[in-house]
């Protein structure tokens, strides 16, 4: 590969607005201040920003999963915009990332502003039901109409019944998907602006309310309020930027099967082996190289194939890997999700893990700093058909 889009560009900034379980604050107010303390953490202002990317744009059917898109910020914000983007169909959550990463390397835009913001716990909070396939009222088509008569219109069913399939498989018990709750609620105790900090215990999961078995509700994340915002800038800008950029050393987003969450020809797998399959192949790092891992975690069961679609450990076999959590604690071989990811931190539904790699590989993450130099990390979003990653290096 001689031309990589990746070379052109690097992350320059990173902004998150408060975070809470109903803040009752309007998702454009949560946006604004996400992405101006982005814009402000790059050393740039609102009239170096030509470009804006978000995912999945406005989405007022589904209350709480997106009330902003591109043009309220543009507006909001009196942006003079070379390039934008912004809508549902692409790799995940980090489909706005990996679009932005390609309008600087086409040099659409220089400076490109990126965001999700959610308020799905204040919605929860009105008694409106957020994010619920067919909410709007209306006839449902395709796979929803298909889920219907089963009723099993959430993502919790549809990753249960996968999570079943590879225990069937390969073995993989409750325990293993346990290590990740606890794992998970462990960091968020070091990190400030996590929901839940009391630690949990194997003894708690096991006891906790069963959501779709085999996944209870501590394998499920936490509905908050909050945008996060990163920019992605030209490389050539490096040294007018606020402190040394992060790298970005490699991206997949790919869709090699089915796009449903039951197309696929190995059911134990979803996109996340599609699009790290992508990635790895854009670089000559391999696993091995990772210092350390920001992995999505709606369930955390999409964590687990994350592991294995990664290649940090073979298919059906991360349960030994895990090693009951050594492996994965914060001062283990491989830590991971060091913010509490959204289990604990809260569902900021994926851009969160990148504003935490961010933070990490510049030695800013405070009280939750990983201890020695790290270099390079992976991140992830997106589970079932959508799924996107990111390598990450140390400027």
């Amino acid at each position: 590969m001689t031309v990589r889009a990746e070379d052109s560009a690097v992350v320059s900034g990173v902004g998150q607005s408060a975070v809470g379980r109903g803040l009752d604050r309007s998702a454009l107010a949560l946006a604004l201040e996400a992405i101006g303390e982005a814009v402000a953490d790059a050393g740039l202002s609102f009239a170096d920003i030509d470009g804006v990317a978000t995912w999945p744009g406005r989405a007022d059917h589904m209350p709480g999963f997106s009330g902003v898109g591109v043009p309220e910020v543009q507006q909001a914000l009196g942006l003079r915009l070379n390039w934008y983007c912004g809508g549902p169909e692409g790799p995940g959550q980090l489909a706005q990332v990996l679009n932005a990463i390609a309008a600087v390397h086409a040099g659409f835009a220089r400076h490109v502003v990126c965001f999700r913001v959610v308020t799905e716990a204040s919605v929860r909070r009105s008694g409106r039901r957020p994010s619920q396939t067919g909410a709007g009222g209306g006839r449902l088509t395709g796979t929803g109409a298909m889920f219907a008569p089963y009723y099993a219109t959430s993502a919790a069913v549809w990753v249960a019944l996968l999570a079943r399939r590879h225990m069937e498989l390969f073995g993989t018990r409750r325990e293993d998907l346990a290590r990740i709750a606890i794992n998970n609620r462990a960091n968020a105790a070091r990190n400030e602006t996590a929901v839940l900090r009391e630690p949990v215990t194997l003894d708690d999961y096991l006891a906790a309310r069963m959501i779709s078995d085999p996944l209870c509700l501590l394998d499920c994340d936490i509905p908050v309020d909050g945008c996060t915002a990163v920019v992605i800038s030209a490389a050539d800008t490096a040294a007018d930027l606020r402190r040394p950029p992060v790298r970005i050393l490699a991206s997949g987003g790919a869709l090699h099967d089915s796009p449903t969450w039951f197309g696929r020809a190995d059911l134990d797998t979803m996109a996340a082996h599609d699009a790290a399959a992508a990635m790895w192949a854009r670089t000559d790092l391999t696993p091995a190289d990772v210092d350390f891992a920001e992995l999505y975690d709606g369930f955390s069961f999409l964590t687990l194939v994350w592991l294995e679609a990664l290649g940090f450990c073979e298919r059906g076999e991360v349960g030994a890997f895990l090693d009951e959590g050594r492996t994965i604690a914060h001062d283990g071989r491989l830590p991971l999700d060091t913010q509490g990811g959204q289990l604990s931190g809260g569902r900021l539904h994926g851009l969160g893990f990148l504003h935490e790699a961010v933070l990490q590989l510049q030695d800013r993450a405070g009280a939750r700093q990983l201890r020695g130099r790290h270099e390079v990390a992976v991140v992830s979003a997106g589970g079932g058909p959508l799924a996107g990653c990111l390598l990450l290096g140390r400027d």
